[in-house]
């Protein structure tokens, strides 16, 4: 695929705005169509530029990250929207987990290196949910814990095969990973991970894992 993924970078500090510009720039599959300062620039530049990828700083005044991410998937309908990675600080961030439920695909840190960087903007650009094992689950887990939605989603509609499946992604492992754990080929978990997307509205395997938490199929671990 020759075009290049489209970015916008919306952070509040004009210095992460400008340094996530700059390295991103320097690939060349990779361009920064917009920036933005706050939520509803971030919006705006969704809206003008169509962006495959927006790299989401989670505080930010006026509107923030959660805000912005809530209301650029709601716009967009399935499947139109772009991919949003979460900026921030530190990793147990409950505003992440909240961005998560909103329709963001992972997060980064805003120490991460150029590579991983790189990496995350492409992952994300495949359609791909940044499930960064034991990172993501740890903050899923624990938010999910703390404070679950009132109403969780209904598993129903799900076969017993599915559940199966879905309870595997939230564990972390990848189609090869199931395939092997339930020995069936690999084009049959990514057929029962498209039916349970599907069948519970979901977008991302990241939905998919909040959604087995909140629905208390998977039980986060205590301590460490």
């Amino acid at each position: 695929m020759s075009a290049r993924v489209r970015i916008v970078v919306a952070d509040d500090q004009e210095v992460v705005r400008a340094g996530f510009g700059a390295l991103l720039e320097t690939q060349p599959d990779l361009t920064v169509v917009g920036t933005a300062a706050d939520g509803a620039a971030a919006i705006l530049a969704c809206r003008e530029q169509h962006p495959d990828v927006v790299l989401m700083d989670v505080r930010m005044p006026a509107m923030d990250g959660i805000e912005a991410t809530r209301r650029i998937t709601a716009a967009a309908g399935d499947g139109g929207s772009p991919r949003i990675v979460m900026l921030t600080t530190f990793d147990l961030d409950e505003h992440v987990y909240d961005a998560l439920v909103a329709g963001a695909s992972g997060f980064l840190l805003k120490d991460v290196t150029a590579e991983r960087l790189f990496d995350a903007v492409r992952v994300a650009a495949a359609g791909e949910a940044l499930l960064a094992p034991s990172v993501t689950r740890r903050l899923i887990g624990e938010f999910a814990r703390l404070r679950p939605r009132p109403i969780a989603p209904s598993l129903g509609a799900l076969t017993p095969r599915e559940t199966d499946v879905l309870r595997l992604v939230a564990e972390g492992l990848s189609n090869a990973e199931i395939a092997a754990r339930l020995t069936v080929g690999e084009e049959t978990v990514k057929t029962h991970v498209s039916r349970v997307l599907r069948k519970l509205g979901l977008r991302d395997r990241v939905q998919a894992v909040v959604t087995a938490y909140e629905s208390g199929l998977v039980v986060p671990r205590t301590g460490s």
